[in-house]
């Protein structure tokens, strides 16, 4: 193959790859923009053609009924602390237990990782865990719906393979500086395990945030259900009483709550995840198992 025909295939191939991130982009952007434009568009609008990308006319309607509702901030705040707490408990969890996994001195270790391994393809079903829950007495409280998920075998896994590629090396020089197991873990297996552990909080955070099926079985009370149920509610209910009506107002109305509250809901997560995502990729690549 000639130099030319190598820069050739090179540019082909450059080019395709730009073109496809190019329409991958766009097929992502434009239905966001779809629901930003709708939750801030008045009725005329909303009930016209075809797509509305950009905002032609400007009606805050919708965001003033999510605004003025107090359930969805109360359903806001408990998801903002249903994800703190499962994030901080994930991330100890998780870096507690992946710790002495990576070590070659943990007798039996093979066998350990192996159990571990073991709970990704069985589980115990939706029942068993719902019996389980009622039974420890979790129900109608924030703890059943952290407790149960509480480690995940994937990022255990994950810390675990990052941790074992620390050099043995900094422990041995630590140790023969007087320093015993748990200050080698706080002051320097800790601050090391930086990035995969802001990994572990980005995939937790986005897990739980968006998480809506274990409140609806676990959680009875209206005011401590959390936010992607209510969002829920909200449009089978706007569904249901825009049924059978034939006032187009107060369709509009229900269409503009519906994504003035999607946008509402995701505002964090899309504040938050430009500066982690980064760190998506370093966790994809030391995903591998080893043994």
């Amino acid at each position: 193959m000639t130099r030319t025909s190598f820069r050739l295939s090179d540019a082909i191939f450059m080019t395709i790859v730009y073109v496809s991130l190019i329409l991958l982009t766009i097929i992502t952007l434009l239905p966001f923009m779809q629901v930003v434009t709708l939750s801030m568009s008045p009725a005329q609008v909303i009930n016209s053609y075809g797509f509305h990308f950009i905002p032609t006319q400007f009606d805050f309607s919708g965001y003033k009924q999510v605004m003025n509702n107090s359930l969805i901030w109360t359903a806001y705040g408990n998801t903002i602390m249903r994800t703190i707490l499962a994030t901080v408990l994930t991330v100890s969890l998780t870096f507690l237990g992946a710790y002495p996994l990576s070590k070659k001195t943990l007798p039996h270790r093979t066998f350990w990782t192996g159990f571990v391994v073991l709970t990704m393809f069985f589980s115990g079903g939706l029942i068993p865990s719902y019996i389980l829950v009622k039974n420890l007495g979790l129900m109608n409280s924030m703890w059943a719906l952290i407790l149960p998920g509480a480690v995940s075998t994937f990022l255990l896994l994950i810390v675990r393979n990052f941790v074992h590629e620390i050099p043995e090396a900094l422990e041995e020089s630590a140790k023969m500086d007087g320093a015993n197991d748990v200050t080698i873990l706080i002051k320097i297996i800790l601050p090391l395990s930086l990035p995969v552990l802001a990994t572990v909080s980005l995939y937790t955070a986005v897990y739980h945030w968006n998480a809506w099926f274990d409140s609806m079985l676990y959680i009875q009370t209206e005011k401590k259900q959390v936010l992607q149920l209510i969002l829920r509610k909200i449009i089978l209910d706007g569904e249901l009483s825009a049924a059978g009506t034939e006032s187009s107002q107060m369709v509009v109305n229900t269409q503009t709550m519906k994504m003035a509250t999607l946008v509402v809901s995701i505002l964090p997560i899309l504040c938050v995840y430009p500066f982690v995502q980064k760190y998506f990729v370093r966790g994809t690549l030391i995903g591998s198992i080893k043994g």
